[in-house]
């Protein structure tokens, strides 16, 4: 749950940095007071998210919940995991939808409700909401992601692009305007195709100085059409233990790549539940 609306962040600290330092402030907040519901939701997070521990996390947000039934956060980030890894219908994720409607005022209850329908390939649905949520919050950066995934899924791409910039501009991280104008330029001069090797570009420059997702560069090699490269991009993730690894199966980018074994054997090693 370090980031989860938006998954850990593509650029920035890295999982292996993030994940341990958040298990270690929700443990310590635990011995403070075991009635706390909270720590338990983060620590459920965490473990499907960094350990790839399905069951344990499950049985942490399902302590969380029963501490307090009533935390709204805790049902969405649960939701939100379930529906990346996917598989099932859960009673989490529609629970989620009714939760959100009750608070329309918190962004980031609605930046997840967002991502939840993206990863659920609601893509009309996921572009409502962030629109929603946009509008009601002009200033909040990640209402454009979700539009920008939920363009992409629906293979609207000037849209996308469109979204991607307000998302860079609004973020106030350089990393992400630099590969949000990449995008945009590539886009401009040579079409989709030429937006994604833009985009592959400024994201492989960006780790010779820092942290930057590997999965989003084999997201990116995915969408061209370069299987090889996208592989060797998902195995760099798995070493670094990137969260979206749990989202193999959901993730609408990656569906070029199920009939290849190699994408079979990735799934084993990560532990997603059949």
């Amino acid at each position: 749950m370090a980031d989860a609306y938006s998954g850990l962040p593509s650029l920035g600290g890295s999982p292996g940095e993030t994940y341990p330092k958040s298990n270690a402030a929700d443990r310590r907040a635990l011995e403070l007071d075991s009635s706390l519901a909270r720590p338990h939701a983060v620590l459920g997070s965490n473990e499907m998210e960094y350990e790839w521990d399905f069951a344990g996390g499950e049985a942490e947000y399902k302590k969380a919940l029963e501490l307090d039934l009533n935390d709204a956060m805790a049902h969405l980030y649960y939701a939100f995991d379930i529906s990346m890894i996917g598989g099932r219908e859960h009673k989490p994720v529609r629970q989620s939808i009714v939760l959100a409607s009750l608070i329309p005022c918190h962004p980031v209850m609605g930046a997840v409700l967002a991502r939840v329908h993206n990863y659920r390939r609601q893509y009309d649905e996921a572009i409502v909401a962030s629109k929603k949520l946009a509008s009601e919050n002009p200033l909040f950066a990640v209402a454009h992601l979700s539009l920008a995934y939920g363009y992409w899924g629906k293979r609207m791409y000037p849209q996308a692009i469109e979204e991607w910039e307000a998302y860079g501009q609004l973020s106030g991280d350089p990393h992400l305007s630099d590969f949000a104008s990449a995008m945009e330029q590539g886009f401009r001069s040579g079409g989709w195709k030429s937006a994604l090797t833009k985009g592959v570009e400024v994201r492989q420059a960006q780790r010779k100085t820092g942290y930057s997702s590997a999965y989003m560069i084999a997201t990116l090699y995915t969408d061209l059409g370069d299987k090889d490269q996208a592989f060797k991009w998902l195995n760099t993730a798995y070493q670094e233990r990137d969260f979206k690894l749990i989202g193999l199966k959901t993730d609408f980018l990656l569906d070029p790549l199920h009939s290849d074994p190699r994408f079979a054997e990735l799934v084993r090693k990560v532990g997603l539940p059949q």
